[in-house]
């Protein structure tokens, strides 16, 4: 089993302006907690069912390590069509090649929810053909409900998660329950917690502290949260994005800011808790650009991630549970037992806040986290 980590979610920054320029083209971002209407509402082309897959080909964009190495040779082996790989780092990165006006000529993109929706409302997005896609059918009921695309019509979810509390239970003398523990931690964990540095999830803890939404757009919460982050920076270990789990099983951490997946509860003393003031739902989705030339073949490949076999690799090996609920079920016994988080189910998993993409004040945050970062 193999544990990449990979940093598909770094700072913003150098895109912000470019993503809010893809949102601003199509009239800015939602207004509210739910997703604007869909702008891929409608068929582009009609697509042929019936295509000979072999005289098309496919090439992705998506994280190192979030796919089988060999997933190429099982394409060929299936659809009888070419696959081409390219990675991208973050969800910045490859948003700053869709976004920037030319044909890259990919067929199919991973992104977050978010970035899916700012890429559909800025008119970049084939809609979703589900009678190409019939393995459809394997995801969760809730994994068509989800705020930024509702009814799965221009994204299909791959991965789904929450982001929580990561601690060792023999560190901590009393388990932790709200947000408050890592913000205010006591004496004995304080300079010995770590939390993300990445935008929306630095804000989070403070947001859900608060009763604020993680997709606020109010400058009046977006200065409450500055200020309670500024007020926990002097009580912290340091931010961590990536390493916190060496950190916490070397015993540096006692408590960490988490996403589920990363949370190393496969060790005897590490727990992973949701606190009591709620959290976040993120997903990570697989979109069909509106240039593919591959449009029927990009339908194919996502039908076949959906397969069973096939998507239960992502829970397996990189331990983010999948939406799809035949995979979930195929997992083995000892696997779960092991790691918590896989545990959870998709009604658990729904009373998290959607992340979704708040278009133009998506500049806030990233302000937001610069100033945090600069705060002594």
């Amino acid at each position: 089993m193999s544990r990449i980590r990979y940093t598909r979610r770094l700072p913003a920054a150098v895109l912000v302006a470019g993503l809010a320029i893809a949102v601003s083209a199509c009239g800015g971002g939602s207004t509210d907690t739910t997703a604007a209407a869909p702008a891929a509402s409608a068929s582009s082309a009609q697509l042929d069912p019936n295509m000979d897959l072999s005289k098309q080909s496919i090439s992705i964009s998506v994280w190192p390590g979030y796919t089988p190495e060999d997933l190429p040779k099982r394409v060929k082996e299936t659809l009888k069509t070419e696959l081409k790989v390219s990675l991208h780092d973050t969800n910045e990165i490859i948003m700053g090649k869709l976004t920037a006006g030319a044909d890259i000529g990919l067929d199919v993109a991973f992104v977050s929810g978010q970035y899916a929706q700012a890429l559909n409302e800025a008119g970049l997005l084939e809609p979703i053909h589900p009678e190409l896609i019939p393995n459809l059918a394997n995801l969760y009921p809730e994994a068509k409900e989800l705020s930024y695309d509702k009814g799965n019509v221009f994204s299909v979810p791959y991965t789904w998660g929450t982001t929580g509390i990561c601690y060792r239970t023999d560190l901590v003398k009393t388990a932790p329950t709200s947000w408050n523990d890592i913000l205010d931690p006591p004496a004995d964990a304080k300079k010995k917690v770590t939390m993300m540095t990445t935008e929306r999830w630095l804000a989070l803890p403070a947001a859900k502290a608060l009763g604020k939404s993680v997709n606020t757009k109010s400058d009046e919460d977006i200065t409450a949260i500055r200020a309670k982050l500024i007020e926990a920076k002097p009580k912290l270990l340091g931010y961590d994005d990536v390493t916190f789990g060496d950190r916490l099983k070397s015993g540096e951490a006692v408590m960490a800011e988490a996403w589920d997946g990363w949370c190393p509860t496969t060790e005897k003393n590490i727990k992973f808790v949701v606190p009591k003031e709620g959290s976040d739902l993120w997903v990570d989705t697989m979109v069909v650009l509106k240039s593919s030339k591959n449009k029927e073949a990009a339908h194919a490949f996502i039908n076949f991630i959906l397969d069973p076999k096939i998507h239960s690799w992502a829970a397996e090996n990189i331990l983010y549970k999948v939406p799809n609920k035949a995979a979930m079920d195929a997992l083995p016994a000892k696997l779960k037992e092991e790691n918590a988080p896989l545990q959870m189910t998709p009604s658990e998993l729904l009373k998290g806040e959607s992340i979704i993409d708040v278009g133009e004040d998506s500049i806030k945050f990233t302000r937001l986290a610069t100033e945090v970062k600069a705060a002594k």
